[in-house]
């Protein structure tokens, strides 16, 4: 049975995230919190083109609490700090995976040697919330490279599916997760169509980064458009007018209240003034010069 198509949803405004990262927003959980938990927010920084600079483009050192941020790596190359001693550089196909957890400082700059050559730039960066009994967890960090990431390929050279975290057909995802949720990172191929076997009871978003896709054979996504389906079914159809690149996520629903302010993602706003005096007296560590 098919996932239903619940809606498509899209944006064209984009906003700087300091110098280095010209993102839209395609969905927050201000708008979307119940039907995309436990996703929180994913902003898709690019298509850009970047001139050769000696400057350090990108955002200074600031804090998170209460999530983990998944920043994947398209074009161009990200360089990551923070103070769980965590960080490192990610090129085309990796991913970093960061667990806020308890508090966590962190930067992320565009490479030395990406700012020195400019190019293409292309990245997406997706926010995940912790269960209420894991917001507490220790800081961490994961550094997965594109090698380490399993590919699956579709059947008649139609395009293949990167298992970034959870499983599909009982192929594992690298990154370690602290509630079942699946992210796969798809190519198909221009004329060719698959059938995704999904998790029945998830929430499920299918991301369009470029191209363009028909769903179930009736419903039409674009470039930096997204697709919220239905918890029912197990299944959705995809077929690509032209080549063409996307997102999978499936999570099942946390349920639980989802308290938020800037960087902090709580359950109540008791614990985000609880997050922002951690901060403020200094707990979150700090990034080793």
């Amino acid at each position: 049975m098919q996932k239903k198509i619940l809606g498509t949803y899209g944006n064209d405004r984009g906003h700087w995230v300091g110098d280095g990262f010209p993102v839209r927003s395609l969905f927050s959980y201000s708008n979307f919190g119940a039907h995309l938990s436990p996703f929180l927010l994913l902003d898709y920084a690019g298509p850009h083109q970047f001139e050769p600079t000696d400057t350090r483009r990108g955002v200074g050192e600031h804090p998170h609490k209460g999530f983990e941020t998944v920043t994947i790596v398209y074009d161009g190359e990200v360089e990551h700090r923070d103070s769980s001693g965590g960080g490192g550089i990610i090129g085309p196909g990796d991913v970093q995976w960061m667990t806020a957890g308890n508090g966590i400082q962190h930067e992320e700059f565009h490479s030395p040697a990406y700012a020195k050559t400019g190019g293409d730039f292309r990245m997406v960066q997706l926010w995940v919330n912790l269960p209420a009994k894991d917001k507490g967890v220790p800081a961490a960090y994961q550094t997965l490279l594109s090698d380490s990431i399993p590919t699956v390929s579709f059947a008649k050279n139609a395009g293949s599916l990167r298992i970034i975290a959870g499983d599909y057909q009982g192929t594992q995802g690298p990154a370690r997760i602290f509630s079942p949720l699946n992210v796969w990172d798809g190519v198909l191929h221009e004329g060719a169509q698959v059938t995704l076997d999904l998790p029945e009871g998830h929430n499920t978003a299918i991301v369009s980064l470029e191209g363009h896709l028909i769903l179930n054979g009736t419903q039409e996504l674009g470039a930096a458009q997204f697709a919220l389906l239905g918890l029912e079914g197990g299944q959705v159809t995809l077929h690509a007018s032209r080549e063409s690149s996307f997102l999978v996520l499936t999570g099942q629903p946390l349920n639980e209240p989802i308290a938020g302010y800037g960087p902090f993602v709580m359950t109540t706003q008791e614990e985000i003034h609880q997050a922002i005096e951690d901060f403020r007296n200094g707990r979150f560590g700090g990034i080793r010069a």
